[in-house]
């Protein structure tokens, strides 16, 4: 029987270094693919670090009525959320670039959305225009007469009405992370990044609300 040969001791110590110079080229090669992956796949990295800026800018002025704000820390694309208007016509939340939006979700059968319209609708009249809207969404998804007998009932007259009966909007964010219970609120800017979310009413036309929006628009007040 024949002895196999033995590779001398410095071609192991040769071995060995070039095999860990290939696992640490593999890591490499996989650690670039992934950041590029996930550069591809989070296009808001880039282009709402501006609204994560706005965001900590805004975070002195998240207290009193509004302190349950969140502000965004991380950048957040909202997704482009589908709903309809007063007349059928499906609206889009891209329908608002340029403007910067309150987004609102809110159904009757939520008594804390109930209490907090009046509020969005004195919201809406002292800062709506041109760079800013008050978009409130309802979810009923039953009897679509219900939301808008409430609406006059209770004297809203500056909010425009929309509304997405299968409340597949709260569906879509609740699957980002952004929608926990009802009402849901989040603060877009223009370029549809977010700004800060809330879960819950607040009441928003109070000095501390308008100060913030006002602040998030741009407006001086």
């Amino acid at each position: 029987m024949t002895e196999q040969s033995v590779p001398p001791r410095d071609k192991l110590g040769r071995l060995r270094l070039t095999s860990v110079a290939a696992a640490i080229g593999v890591v490499a090669v996989l650690a670039g693919v992934y950041g590029m992956e996930r550069l591809r796949s989070n296009p808001a990295a880039s282009t709402c670090e501006p609204a994560v800026a706005a965001a900590g800018r805004l975070a002195p002025l998240v207290r009193g009525e509004v302190a349950a704000l969140t502000v965004a820390h991380s950048p957040f694309r909202v997704p482009d959320l589908a709903f309809k208007d007063t007349e059928g016509h499906e609206r889009k939340l891209a329908d608002w670039r340029g403007r910067t939006v309150l987004l609102n979700l809110w159904a009757t059968w939520c008594v804390p959305c109930r209490r907090e319209m009046p509020a969005l609708d004195a919201l809406e009249k002292d800062l709506g225009g041109t760079d800013f809207e008050v978009v409130a969404v309802n979810i009923d998804t039953r009897d679509p007469a219900k939301p808008l007998a409430f609406l006059k009932e209770v004297g809203v007259t500056h909010l425009a009405y929309y509304s997405d009966p299968s409340a597949k909007v709260f569906q879509e964010l609740k699957l980002a992370g952004k929608a926990f219970g009802m009402p849901t609120t989040l603060i877009v800017d223009r370029s549809g990044c977010e700004i800060g979310e809330m879960a819950g009413p607040a009441e928003w036309a109070s000095a501390d609300g308008v100060k913030l929006v006002s602040a998030a628009v741009g407006t001086p007040n």
